[in-house]
């Protein structure tokens, strides 16, 4: 099939490229010279795993074009996606659609014969209802059918979520429409990854509650941690508990900072305003949007316990900037928030991101970039893991301690045990556990206070 995608962000670059692996000939459009240029030129502008191999892959095959030009492509197309951002507006915290709108008027114009226009981006409920208006105003001859495809892509895991999903969800009451949408994801293995067709506004709906209901799991758990830090239970054990009962599931138990990314932040906040709107409050997901927000804070204060209950003038080195890892992503990342919240305390920063630090470069010039764990830990006074990278996952602990004032770490993504960082002569602080042992000392080390001179005790 002939597919035009508009907007070569993050969802609609890896839904094309993956598109076009399926076997369909696919334009990705963007108004961006410089990136379609980047990408003409086997440059991918966002990390993910395996993205530039299907890339080169298809694009020598003929099957994958860049091009900044939208009418051609619009025109010839089966399938145009939409798949521009939907940021929060600042003003109410309802989603924007000014880029959906403004893509769909270009469609609009650009279409010849009948084709299925896809909204891929996140929309709130009954945004393809307006789409076929603005449709009708610009061209009222278009022969077209909107259809809601929302997305359900992990970044990090995207290619494998797209190419293997646990289902896909199209919203049309087409007949036409639908014929050509199971063509589209017709190398799809139907019973493992089975193509579930219902209403429009069924699956726009479906994306937000999809995504709100697995923030309030993280929102939960992280909750539950606090309560086992004061009685002295294990989040970790908790989790395995709860995760083990096929009713509750395993996933997004996972005690931490807080979430963050492109999608959680705003599309809980979009869900909780079209709530409102429709005098249907869901107070769940309007608690959960709080909770995450005192989370990222309540991280920084954790940090300031740790390294005797005042960070000022001392020298903290932060080990990932992203909200999660295999991606450069630090929009609404919990680190971005917790990073500001050590800055307003007076604490000096050091950090390093595998792939991150350049987008949080342009956000926090104010913090010391470092190329390694070993330069974030070079003078620290605490180091803290907010993303769990593997490398942070086999860190050189005797080197490291080597290289810093004071040996505390604090774990904010459970990767490490206890015992085994106490062993190697660190403070140690993780979230939701007991601690077994801990290294304290009689009065604050001085800054060049060696590690003999600390005394292990068992809690």
């Amino acid at each position: 099939m002939r597919i035009a995608i508009i907007g070569t962000g993050y969802v609609g670059l890896v839904s094309g490229v993956c598109l076009s692996e399926f076997g369909h000939d696919v334009a990705c459009i963007d108004k961006v010279e410089s990136k379609i240029d980047r990408l003409n030129k086997g440059e991918v502008p966002i990390y993910e795993p395996g993205l530039e191999e299907m890339i080169a892959r298809n694009v020598a095959a003929g099957r994958l074009h860049f091009t900044t030009e939208l009418a051609g492509p619009v025109s010839n197309a089966d399938v145009v996606f939409i798949a521009v951002g939907t940021p929060s507006r600042k003003s109410d915290g309802h989603a924007d659609l000014s880029y959906v709108y403004s893509a769909t008027r270009e469609v609009a114009e650009a279409l010849r014969g009948f084709t299925v226009l896809v909204t891929k981006s996140t929309v709130p409920v009954g945004t393809g209802d307006h789409l076929e208006r603005i449709i009708g105003e610009v061209n009222p001859d278009a022969d077209v059918a909107v259809v809601s495809n929302p997305e359900f892509l992990r970044e990090g895991a995207a290619i494998a979520d797209f190419m293997a999903p646990d289902r896909v969800v199209v919203g049309s009451n087409d007949d036409r429409a639908k014929a050509v949408m199971a063509e589209v994801y017709g190398p799809l293995d139907s019973e493992r990854h089975p193509v579930v067709f219902t209403s429009r506004r069924t699956a726009e709906l479906t994306k937000y509650a999809a995504n709100a209901f697995l923030a309030l799991k993280l929102a939960y758990i992280n909750e539950i941690a606090d309560l086992c830090e004061e009685v002295g239970a294990n989040v970790q054990d908790v989790s395995l508990g709860m995760g083990l009962d096929s009713r509750i599931g395993r996933k997004f138990l996972n005690a931490g900072p807080g979430y963050g990314g492109s999608c959680f932040p705003k599309d809980t906040l979009a869900l909780v305003k079209t709530a409102q709107d429709h005098n249907k409050p869901i107070r769940l997901i309007e608690t959960i949007v709080g909770i995450n927000e005192t989370r990222k804070r309540a991280m920084a204060r954790k940090v300031e316990r740790a390294v005797g209950g005042d960070v000022r003038g001392k020298t903290i080195g932060i080990l990932g900037l992203t909200f999660k890892p295999d991606t450069d992503d630090v929009r609404e990342s919990p680190a971005l928030s917790i990073v500001q919240a050590l800055l307003d305390k007076g604490a000096l920063l050091q950090a390093y991101d595998p792939e991150g630090m350049e987008a949080a470069r342009e956000l926090m010039p104010e913090i010391g970039y470092r190329d390694d764990a070993e330069g974030v830990a070079r003078g620290a006074d605490a180091l803290v893991i907010i993303t769990e990278w593997e490398e942070f996952r086999v860190l050189d602990f005797p080197k490291l301690k080597d290289l810093m004032n004071a040996p505390v770490l604090v774990d904010l993504r459970n990767i490490y045990s206890p015992a085994h960082v106490a062993d190697h002569g660190f403070i140690y602080e993780s979230v939701g556990r007991p601690v077994e042992y801990r290294l304290r000392t009689i009065q604050p080390p001085a800054r060049d206070q060696r590690v003999a001179d600390v005394e292990l005790e068992l809690q």
